[in-house]
């Protein structure tokens, strides 16, 4: 864990980067995860193992392939924060398109989650859509560690009017939020233990998957709007995509909105599959009895 002063100067060199032209940190970003998927690591054996789970039929080249690629992209997220935290409004909104299947403006939007999902550019659509949506939102998230790290990270999040809030408070906060009208952005495709989870099939493996989000919708009156922040090539910044809400949903039954959720995201998946957040132990909750994937 960093101390008061490493975070101080990872702070500010974050803060450095975000003045430097986004080709020259994008680039750095890559080369660094290059750099480091040379080094065996825990969280490369992660990515290898997730990989061979989710596509069996794929040769040792492909997965390796593939697997280098995504390494170098989740490196280069982290370093991109610098970006996304701390560049001007101006940069951002030159780096960032658009892409929505309905009207962000709207002021007669009804009750709406925004429903995130990890790829490499959640952090940068994330922060985005609170700029698109031309109001104040509502945002969860997962608190750090470093508290001084955490509250730099806060802030950056809801500089467009978002207001932060831990999923700690998430039930009641959430409610709130949507009595107000005001959209909430949440992510829900990780693994975040049992409680209020249950299993269904992510690419045919059991994986532990929230049910919060159907029973916001229901209790809430919410539509879901699903949305991605997806790397653009060439270094050309980022794409926020918003799709259509999802009919028929909630359905009532937890297994089935939860699969729902998964299904939607193998057909995301695949056309950028370096790009989701494989060095996430996705299959870390095992059904009671079977052994660790990891």
């Amino acid at each position: 864990m960093l101390g008061r002063l490493g975070t101080k100067l990872a702070i500010g060199l974050l803060k450095f980067l975000a003045i430097l032209p986004y080709g020259f940190v994008a680039r750095l970003g890559d080369g660094l995860g290059w750099l480091l998927y040379q080094i065996p690591s825990r969280r490369r054996r992660v990515v290898h193992i997730n990989l061979k789970l989710c596509f069996p039929g794929w040769s040792d080249e492909k997965r390796e392939e593939i697997a280098q690629k995504h390494f170098r992209h989740a490196i280069r997220s982290y370093v991109e924060r610098s970006v996304q935290w701390f560049g001007s409004q101006e940069k951002l909104e030159k780096l960032v398109q658009v892409d929505s299947e309905v009207d962000l403006t709207d002021p007669d939007m009804p009750p709406t989650l925004l429903l995130g999902f990890h790829f490499v550019g959640i952090e940068a659509g994330s922060i985005f859509i609170n700029h698109a949506l031309r109001r104040r939102c509502g945002s969860l998230y997962t608190p750090m560690k470093n508290p001084e790290l955490d509250e730099a990270a806060k802030q950056a999040r809801g500089r467009f009017g978002a207001d932060m809030a831990s999923r700690a408070d998430s039930a009641r906060v959430v409610l709130r939020w949507l009595r107000e009208k005001k959209p909430v952005m949440l992510g829900a495709d990780m693994d975040y233990g049992l409680r209020n989870s249950t299993f269904v099939p992510f690419f045919g493996v059991p994986a532990c998957t929230l049910t919060a989000v159907g029973r916001f919708a229901k209790v809430g009156n919410a539509q879901i709007l699903p949305f991605i922040g997806e790397v653009l090539p060439n270094y050309k910044g980022y794409r926020l995509k918003v799709f259509k809400p999802w009919e028929n949903y909630p359905s009532g039954d937890d297994d089935i909105d939860a699969r729902r959720m998964n299904a939607f995201l193998e057909e995301l998946i695949p056309p950028i599959v370096e790009q989701y957040y494989w060095v996430h132990k996705r299959f870390k909750t095992r059904p009671e009895g079977e052994p660790s994937l990891y």
